[in-house]
């Protein structure tokens, strides 16, 4: 029978998060992670295994309780709600923490060696599975009549994202929550109607 543990595993899932948010993958070392986890190295170790299983950990966790409100906006009624909420929404996620702004699943590897790969791949496949659900909700609005007929909902689906990860990465470099309400606003004024 193991030792058992000496820390609260969620207490150190999301200090570990915060520094991966801030820092991205590559750029947070097991100091920085050890620090902020208030935990020894082989404690990480024997938790979560290693450093990348760590950063998935922490990106679970990331889109669970951060963005929570993507689910949420794929429920609303208009496709235009649904680009609102979630561009207002990613626009106080990105500007609410000033020591991490702007977006984990966009910090974390923006720039990857070739050993970050996985992680790269992480990121890029869970942004992937979030365009999909968007365009899927934005195919149901043109079938709907939400959106005009003659919508490309692939292309619409794009703009959206990149809307969204623009946003993130400008978070980052110090773009103000207002700033980025701004951007939604233009984004939002030239979004389609049904």
């Amino acid at each position: 029978m193991g030792r058992p543990r000496g820390f609260d595993i969620d207490e150190v899932l999301d200090a570990a998060m915060r520094v991966f948010w801030r820092k991205g993958y590559e750029g947070a070392s097991y100091a920085d992670l050890t620090v902020a986890a208030g935990v020894e190295r082989p404690a990480l170790y024997s938790a979560f295994g290693n450093k990348e299983a760590l950063f998935r950990a922490a990106l679970d966790r990331y889109t669970e309780y951060y963005q929570d409100y993507i689910p949420e906006a794929l429920e609303l009624s208009t496709a235009r709600d649904v680009a609102s909420h979630i561009l207002r929404r990613a626009a106080d996620l990105n500007t609410r923490y000033p020591d991490h702004p702007g977006c984990l699943s966009i910090n974390g590897a923006l720039a990857a060696s070739d050993d970050a790969e996985p992680v790269r791949r992480a990121l890029i496949d869970v942004r992937a599975d979030g365009e999909a659900q968007l365009r899927e909700r934005f195919e149901r609005a043109k079938a709907e009549g939400d959106l005009p007929a003659s919508a490309d909902t692939g292309a619409l689906t794009a703009f959206v994202m990149a809307v969204l990860h623009g946003m993130a990465v400008q978070a980052k470099s110090g773009f103000s929550r207002a700033r980025l309400e701004s951007v939604v606003e233009q984004a939002l004024l030239v979004f389609p109607a049904g």
